[in-house]
């Protein structure tokens, strides 16, 4: 369906290692930033829609999680929904609540992700991921990872199984474009110069192509400088309808032109994958062509994914997302920038807040509030936010497309 939602106010945390936060204390930051945005206050909010994906793992925090946190910020009585879908949890949530605002349910909504992957049991860890593919049928995903050749020794002991499952459609990938790891340590490298201009980001170092070859190695064809770390932290949004945006007078709204959600189906050889069915609905909706885009924010869990994902979302004809990438026109500066927070393999990636993440970076760049990393007069802009694995693809998949402007 056709969104009419507005973006009246985003907050978020720096990504990266809160040893020493709760859960409600990272959430809390980045609410009381949203609210402070958008101008309004707490009794305001009608409805709540609060996404963690893998702290009930780590923290212990099982199923009530948005209603504790709100809880301690003095917010009760008002519907709160608990949204959890893998890496795509956050996106989700923010898909629900504008929809429910489309539908004229609520006039004010807060929308928040948070979570917190760090634990010194690595093994704990890595076993949120390993619930994030298809625990009935493991033998699937084997037979995926193995039919390439590579083994598989270390996933979900020593990494994350999706840095095999990524490193597999890399391996694809190669096969296919002619691509090669220097192409992937290439996205790594443009992505940490954003990464460096935006004080969120986990990481703030700028590395050259050489120094992530030069990495510690993952899983072939990736290196460590190549890959998405855990991380903890929180990322928040206060949408409105336009009634809401006039009668309060919100001076920089951010239209959500439209939000998609999809999840895992069988398709065939030629047939548009997960992501890219679900993009092509969010341009239709949007009345949108990937033409028309000023920036992008999407999914690069690992750099060659990027890379991959220039084609999958139409920015480029098949088979020319290297020639994208090779003449700068994924940097800034160029003709569509991607990922100018720094991406999740620089800004980090703590899954349940992820998705409103890449909300809060396009929200800064359409209302030129990015400051040295801003796109001058940017637009319309597009979140792409997958999570989980089921089959051969994405479990969930968030397309959001977005435009500044007065109501």
């Amino acid at each position: 369906m056709k969104q009419s939602a507005y973006i009246a106010g985003v907050g978020i945390t720096r990504f990266g290692k809160h040893a020493d936060r709760a859960l409600s204390s990272l959430a809390h930051e980045s609410i009381r930033q949203a609210i402070a945005n958008a101008g309004i206050e707490l009794k305001d909010i009608q409805a709540v829609w609060a996404g963690t994906a893998a702290a009930p793992i780590i923290t212990g925090q099982l199923c009530i999680a948005g209603q504790v946190i709100l809880h301690g910020l003095g917010l009760g009585r008002v519907p709160v929904v608990n949204v959890e879908n893998a890496c795509a949890t956050a996106s989700t949530a923010f898909q629900q609540a504008a929809t429910m605002i489309t539908l004229g349910a609520y006039d004010i909504c807060l929308v928040f992700g948070v979570d917190k992957l760090y634990h010194t049991d690595k093994r704990r860890v890595f076993s949120v991921f390993d619930g994030c593919a298809d625990v009935e049928h493991p033998e699937q995903l084997q037979a995926y990872l193995l039919a390439d050749g590579p083994g598989t020794t270390g996933a979900g002991n020593t990494r994350s199984v999706f840095m095999d499952i990524y490193a597999r459609i890399a391996r694809d990938y190669m096969t296919a474009s002619g691509a090669t790891a220097a192409d992937f340590a290439a996205v790594s490298a443009k992505n940490s110069f954003h990464g460096s201009l935006n004080p969120n980001a986990q990481f703030q170092s700028v590395v050259t192509v050489e120094e992530v070859l030069a990495a510690a190695p993952i899983v072939s064809p990736l290196t460590l400088l190549m890959c998405s770390p855990i991380a903890d932290g929180a990322a928040a949004a206060v949408l409105m309808s336009a009634k809401a945006v006039r009668e309060r007078g919100i001076k920089k709204p951010v239209r959500v032109r439209s939000s998609v959600l999809a999840s895992s189906f069988d398709y065939g050889p030629g047939e548009a994958s997960v992501p890219r069915w679900t993009s092509q609905q969010a341009y239709r909706l949007a009345e949108v062509a990937p033409k028309d885009l000023s920036c992008i924010e999407l999914h690069d869990a690992t750099s060659p994914a990027e890379l991959i994902y220039y084609e999958t979302l139409d920015l480029c004809a098949p088979g020319d997302g290297l020639k994208l990438l090779r003449e700068g026109a994924t940097r800034l500066g160029g003709r569509i920038p991607v990922n100018t927070s720094g991406g999740l393999v620089r800004k980090g990636h703590p899954i349940g807040a992820t998705g409103l993440g890449q909300i809060h970076e396009l929200t800064l760049q359409l209302r030129d509030g990015a400051g040295p990393r801003q796109i001058p007069g940017a637009r319309l802009a597009l979140a792409e936010n997958g999570g989980g694995f089921v089959g051969t693809d994405s479990a969930a998949v968030v397309v959001t497309v977005l435009e500044r402007g007065a109501v």
